[in-house]
């Protein structure tokens, strides 16, 4: 019943070895180019994802059993975004030398550096009236250790480069295309693409969008399924390695099959893997409410965010909403979760495409009391969950197992008072829940003019072990921007790898980044457009996709009257 797992286009070992050869042959000239002749390689691109983009949304609505809608804004329109900045990344390194820092670098109260890195521009500011994100830097990392370590290859003389096989991740579509383009140009890699066999459909829409790299030599694509993963990871040539997908298959990678001898390589540090991989593996994605009197308004708003979030991509994103932590003593609580489960029922099951969807709902439904399944589910469907009252303390799997399936559970913490909660959450997130991807809290804005929850707001998100902690919003607004950095929390260690280690995206080329901070107003308007509900979206999307190609003020009020009527 669920997608199959074999690819239908695989590429021959022989075919595997040319495109790696012709790469190899080509990583020194990439490494080397100047970056304003990248820049123009990388920009080339755009005009033809963005002539690709009705494809792109229809063949990967089929394939998802999706509205097109979703695919231009979760697919086309992201790599676009990308592709622009970091070409406009590459322009500001031949002229300085560097980028700039962000918009802005701050020092923080607690210390720490802030970069601003969204909104990118005014245009950004205002179409995304409201939104913000920031990084934290590492303790120790100020503004000229920071300025220092910014886009460190392109200090390199003479740098030889390299081949870096990325393993494509199977759930969204500009996932593989973006991972790309930070391979090259943040580390100077040419690359190998290959495609997982769930979205194999997209590598010859991206074959064609991405000609004038491909043409120069610097990109192969090449198809397969776990046979073909195995022959490029540990082929010779190969010289670093990014993979979007599971803990499970990373820890295969670099620690051979579970068993004895695996023990022994992870306890004694030797990995069978020798070079260099980074990744992002997934998460059990939390969403803490910090207990308040909202509005009717408010609750609704947070309510159809939630559901959002479940509901995207038949909830097959490693950033969907997994965990909500409530307070027991929460007087809304109960009508909060009500308001979830009429949102999920005013959206019909979704197609389970993604490999082992019905084996996992089915293990971590099955045999429990208090399971409410929304929807009436058909062939190639599963209904929405919504498991409510996890006892916090337990050992249950719903903890440590990332559903990827339309499962929403909730845990309710003894804690009724806004700081202390956000103490507790804080604490149960870090400790209780698997992944370090992302997080989210929601806080209400008389809370942050509170100086005392204020603060506790800011140690929490300081403390917080997660890549990005999203405020009031869907941490998948980070991936989204471009600019933030993006992938797990670097506590993650090789042998105990949670959401993964590394950053993409990331176009201003920082390091030394603890985490990304997403903000937002509690409640927004008008209606986002990524929003289950959004009829407007089949408009919205396409007219997003072609202001972040080329964007203009003058674009700007029709973009608007899109959302607006």
């Amino acid at each position: 019943m669920s997608a199959r797992a074999n690819s239908a286009l695989r590429t021959d070992d022989r075919d595997l070895d040319a495109a790696i050869a012709a790469l190899r042959d080509r990583a020194r000239e990439w490494a080397r180019l100047a970056p304003r002749a990248k820049a123009e390689l990388v920009r080339a691109c755009i005009p033809r994802v963005l002539a690709a983009g009705d494809e792109w949304a229809a063949t990967g609505a089929r394939a998802r059993g999706a509205d097109p809608a979703e695919e231009w804004l979760a697919g086309v329109t992201p790599t676009v975004r990308q592709l622009r900045l970091f070409a406009d990344t590459l322009d500001a390194i031949a002229a300085a030398g560097k980028p700039p820092l962000g918009r802005r670098a701050r020092t923080l109260p607690n210390g720490r550096l802030a970069i601003d890195v969204f909104p990118a521009s005014g245009i950004d500011r205002a179409s995304f009236a409201g939104f913000t994100c920031h990084c934290v830097m590492d303790e120790g990392v100020d503004r000229d250790a920071a300025r220092r370590r910014q886009a460190a290859f392109y200090d390199v003389s003479d740098p030889d480069g390299g081949v870096s096989l990325i393993l494509g991740a199977g759930n969204v579509s500009s996932i593989p295309p973006m991972d790309v383009l930070s391979k090259l140009v943040a580390d100077g890699f040419v690359c190998l693409l290959k495609m997982n066999p769930v979205n194999e459909w997209v590598g010859p829409i991206l074959e064609r969008a991405f000609d004038p790299l491909i043409r120069r030599g610097y990109l192969r694509i090449v198809y397969g399924g776990a046979d073909v993963g195995q022959y490029l990871v540990y082929h010779e040539e190969i010289d670093d390695i990014h993979i979007t997908g599971s803990d499970r298959t990373h820890d295969l990678i670099v620690w051979g099959p579970p068993g004895p001898e695996r023990d022994r390589r992870q306890r004694e540090n030797d990995p069978v893997l020798t070079i260099p991989i980074t990744s992002e593996l997934g998460n059990v994605s939390p969403v803490a409410i910090v207990p308040h009197a909202y509005s009717d308004e408010e609750l609704w708003f947070q309510a159809r965010n939630v559901v959002t979030m479940v509901t995207n991509n038949a909830s097959f994103n490693c950033n969907a909403a997994k965990m909500l932590i409530t307070s027991r003593q929460w007087p809304q609580r109960d009508r909060f979760l009500d308001m979830i489960e009429r949102g999920l029922a005013a959206v019909p099951p979704r197609k389970a495409y993604y490999p082992g969807a019905f084996d996992r709902y089915a293990r971590l439904t099955e045999g429990r009391d208090g399971v409410r399944r929304i929807g009436t589910a058909k062939d190639g469907t599963l209904p929405w969950a919504v498991i409510r009252d996890v006892p916090p303390g337990s050992d249950d799997d719903l903890f440590r197992v990332e559903p990827f399936c339309g499962i929403l559970s909730e845990t309710a913490l003894d804690a009724g008072e806004p700081d202390q909660f956000l103490a507790e959450a804080t604490a149960f997130m870090n400790e209780r829940l698997w992944g370090t991807l992302n997080a989210m809290i929601v806080i209400h804005p008389s809370h942050e003019r509170d100086p005392t929850i204020a603060a506790s707001l800011d140690r929490a998100i300081l403390d917080l072990r997660y890549g990005t902690v999203a405020i009031n919003h869907w941490p998948a607004l980070g991936y989204a921007f471009g600019t933030p950095p993006w992938g797990g929390h670097q506590s993650s260690t090789l042998a105990d790898i949670q959401s993964g280690l590394g950053w993409v995206h990331n176009t201003y080329l920082l390091d030394g980044i603890d985490k990304s901070v997403v903000r937002g107003n509690l409640v927004v308007k008008p209606h986002p457009a990524w929003f289950y509900d959004n009829t407007r979206a089949g408009a919205i999307a396409p007219a997003v996709a072609r202001m972040e190609a080329s964007p203009s003020w003058w674009k700007l009020p029709g973009l608007m009257w899109r959302a607006l009527v």
